[in-house]
């Protein structure tokens, strides 16, 4: 009976375990289509992929190109550049951007037309031609003489301080040598009104400058009155009277700083015997009142007669000279003993 049972209860159980398998296989397709499905899309999407990947890479190799392509123009804009900033360095001697200080070119602003910058490079051109050639050592040359203005500046300078200290001293010297001048001129002064009177036995004279304010640079006249002549200028006297006024100057000088020695030639050329023997006797007296000796020069006889030693040249014999002295004091001694 229990296999009965069995056998009886194993169609329920087939047809039981038929309809699962039937449910299982329903499922598996549907299963299965959805798979097929999603990789029939998942293919879909794969082929769009490789096709957007064909593409990236197509585009990828014409940027590459492009790449090589700014990469070669960019080179020769270099070499360009480098080219133009070589001429501007050989053909001005300075660099692109001291150019562009120059010009006053400023990169935020746009740069005028090209035709405007050739017309404006030509004109350039032609005025520099007209200005002719380019003095290359120029700058060197600016320097140096900016050099030499400086040296120039600096000796300006030393010189007008050299030259302040110069009139300063003119100054003082002109000072000191007016008061000297003006001293020397009332000895001189007083001595030749002294002489003057002694020499021509009274009368007045004086001297007297052209020009009192400034008597270093003027000069000196001499006005003199005779006895019994009027006063007058020394140019309107006789040659005799110009030649004892003369002397009386002459003497009025050296006394003011007489020298040990004192020689006279032939000053008593153009007197008359009445003056000579005035002469004399005014050296005699200036002999006897200091210690200048007198060597007087003269052919005249009464000047030779009145001296204390007499020197002589002779010719004894034809182109023999002989010195001849004779002192005339011990000669007169000589022949009082007698």
């Amino acid at each position: 009976r229990s296999d009965l049972t069995k056998i009886q209860q194993m169609p329920q159980e087939i047809t039981s375990s038929k309809e699962k398998l039937i449910n299982l296989i329903g499922q598996n397709r549907k299963d299965q289509e959805t798979v097929l499905s999603i990789l029939k899309k998942t293919e879909q999407e794969a082929n769009e992929t490789n096709k957007q990947l064909k593409l990236e890479e197509v585009r990828l190799n014409e940027l590459r190109e492009e790449k090589i392509r700014t990469e070669g123009i960019i080179a020769t804009h270099k070499e360009t550049l480098k080219q133009i900033n070589d001429q501007v360095r050989e053909r001005l001697g300075i660099s692109p951007d001291e150019l562009s200080q120059m010009t006053n070119i400023k990169p935020d602003k746009p740069l005028p037309s090209a035709e405007d910058l050739e017309k404006k490079l030509e004109r350039l051109i032609q005025e520099q031609e007209r200005l002719g050639g380019v003095n290359l050592l120029a700058e060197q040359e600016a320097k140096e003489l900016e050099e030499k203005v400086n040296n120039i500046k600096k000796d300006q300078t030393d010189l007008t301080a050299a030259i302040a200290k110069l009139r300063e001293a003119i100054d003082q010297l002109n000072t000191e040598g007016r008061q000297r001048l003006l001293a020397a001129y009332g000895v001189v002064n007083d001595h030749f009104q002294k002489l003057f009177v002694q020499l021509f036995g009274g009368g007045k004279a004086y001297l007297k400058f052209t020009d009192e304010s400034d008597p270093l640079q003027a000069g000196l006249e001499v006005h003199a009155s005779l006895p019994g002549k009027k006063l007058q200028n020394l140019s309107l006297l006789s040659g005799g009277e110009q030649a004892l006024t003369a002397l009386s100057l002459l003497f009025a000088v050296f006394l003011s700083n007489p020298a040990p020695i004192c020689i006279l030639d032939e000053v008593d050329a153009p007197l008359d015997d009445t003056n000579v023997d005035r002469f004399c006797t005014l050296v005699e007296e200036m002999a006897k009142s200091s210690l200048t000796k007198f060597l007087i020069i003269t052919h005249h006889r009464m000047t030779m007669a009145r001296v204390s030693r007499l020197f002589g040249v002779t010719m004894p014999e034809k182109g023999i000279s002989q010195l001849v002295s004779v002192d005339l004091e011990n000669a007169v001694k000589i022949r009082d003993n007698e």
